[in-house]
């Protein structure tokens, strides 16, 4: 209930605020490029000192919030111009820091491609498909929802994961080396399913651990 009051008591501040506001000042809280349309609502003074209080008080971290809409008469490249891209060594040092908080999980090595992740992980647990289950899921929760990740828990797949740092997307040939450490890893368990539709590498049904594991769909009846 409480909640619900807090909710309704920010949707009325936002509302006055923005009765308060001359037309001028409301267009200013707007930016972009070619008459885009970005608002942030912190752009006010008033209201980023205020939020900046209360984060001094509470340590905590502000909340990120933008509401875009869209320009009828942009171009859509020069909207796209300043998109965020991904980082692809920070994501595997994310997702390599993550993964050693986890029980049992002693040593970690991960790639982090165009649209995959490789992990190869030293564990003591015995219980090795839950295990996998547990690291493909938490990079999961890291990267884009296209991504497919795939995990071994064969401590010599730590080295071969290790070669992937000096190569680049447009490497001779990484393709067909990433196919191949690829079909590797799928000799380790992947874990479990992640829906009807996906298996547990976050594919559809039909991809390379379907056509590459034997014992794909016999583990996932169980």
């Amino acid at each position: 209930m409480l909640t619900v009051l807090s909710l309704c008591g920010m949707t009325a501040l936002s509302t006055a605020c923005q009765a308060d506001l001359s037309p001028n000042e409301r267009a200013g809280m707007f930016h972009g490029n070619n008459g885009g349309t970005t608002l942030n609502v912190y752009d006010r003074n008033d209201l980023n000192n205020n939020a900046t209080n209360v984060n001094n008080q509470n340590n905590g971290r502000q909340f990120g919030y933008v509401r875009e809409q869209r320009n009828p008469n942009g171009n859509v490249n020069e909207q796209l111009e300043g998109m965020p891209t991904m980082d692809y060594e920070q994501t595997a040092n994310a997702i390599s820091k993550m993964l050693t908080t986890l029980p049992n999980i002693l040593d970690v090595a991960t790639v982090v491609t165009d649209e995959e992740v490789l992990i190869a992980y030293q564990t003591d647990s015995n219980d090795r498909k839950d295990t996998a289950d547990m690291v493909s899921k938490s990079a999961l929760s890291v990267v884009p929802r296209y991504y497919h990740v795939y995990v071994s828990d064969n401590p010599r797949m730590i080295r071969e994961i290790e070669r992937f740092g000096l190569l680049t997307t447009d490497s001779p040939n990484v393709d067909a080396v990433l196919e191949y450490t690829i079909k590797e890893m799928l000799e380790s368990p992947q874990g479990y399913q992640l829906n009807k539709g996906e298996n547990a590498n976050g594919e559809f049904i039909g991809g390379n651990n379907d056509e590459l594991d034997e014992n794909y769909h016999q583990d996932n009846k169980r």
